[in-house]
């Protein structure tokens, strides 16, 4: 309790001193740490970037080992078992149809990105507009203070309204981190994808590049 009160008390203080924009981007920032750890968690759950058993298959089946190839596919819990699965049943000029299948399983891993996007883009402007805000305030203080002016009541005014702009900065920046991260994990899943469905329609003896250390960059784990 003690320990959360810590952390507490310090965001209390920050809030009061500077004002409503900086509340709501400090909502902001728990609304995009919960997406942040949901997005994390999908893309575990969707073993994105663990493709070993499904590369297994896919390489198998590339040999016209089918038997092996299918045995891979079931132990996989990749999210792109329903893709492999209908490319090893489908013509060969299937690409197109398989590529839209790919595309909508990569539509519900990429959900949640705009709002990431748009936070990283919007946080620093919200801050910026909070300290216009504050600055206008600090001048209209100066102004009341008359011929009796304090360099302290300038400055005091303009610190409170530069904290909006800082706030804004540390919500977008780790947000564009983050963001970045997600879809550099998509675009190699893409490149796995398209990969995997064209060696699967077309069979080549043994010679396919799918390899799931250097597309994902991930260990190889739970297939």
């Amino acid at each position: 309790m003690e320990a959360l009160t810590l952390i507490l008390d310090p965001l209390r203080q920050i809030a009061q001193t500077g004002g409503p924009v900086v509340v709501v981007l400090m909502a902001v920032a728990v609304l995009t740490l919960a997406v942040a750890f949901y997005k994390t968690w999908q893309f575990w759950m969707a073993a994105v970037g663990r493709h070993a058993d499904l590369s297994l298959a896919v390489s198998a089946w590339d040999c016209g080992d089918s038997a092996t190839a299918r045995a891979a596919l079931e132990r996989s819990n990749s999210y792109l078992v329903p893709v492999m699965a209908m490319a090893m049943a489908a013509p060969a000029d299937s690409v197109q149809r398989l590529q839209a299948e790919a595309e909508t399983q990569f539509a519900k891993l990429e959900s949640g990105f705009r709002l990431l996007d748009s936070v990283a883009q919007l946080a620093p402007l919200l801050g910026l507009f909070g300290t216009v805000l504050g600055m206008i305030e600090a001048f209209q203080s100066l102004q009341a203070a008359g011929a009796q002016v304090d360099p302290s009541i300038l400055a005091g005014g303009i610190w409170v309204a530069l904290l909006t702009t800082a706030v804004g900065l540390v919500v977008a920046m780790p947000t564009a981190v983050i963001l970045s991260w997600f879809e550099q994990r998509m675009e190699a899943e893409r490149v796995f994808a398209d990969t995997a469905i064209l060696t699967v329609l077309h069979p080549g003896g043994g010679r396919t590049a799918v390899l799931p250390d250097a597309v994902s960059g991930m260990e190889p784990a739970n297939g």
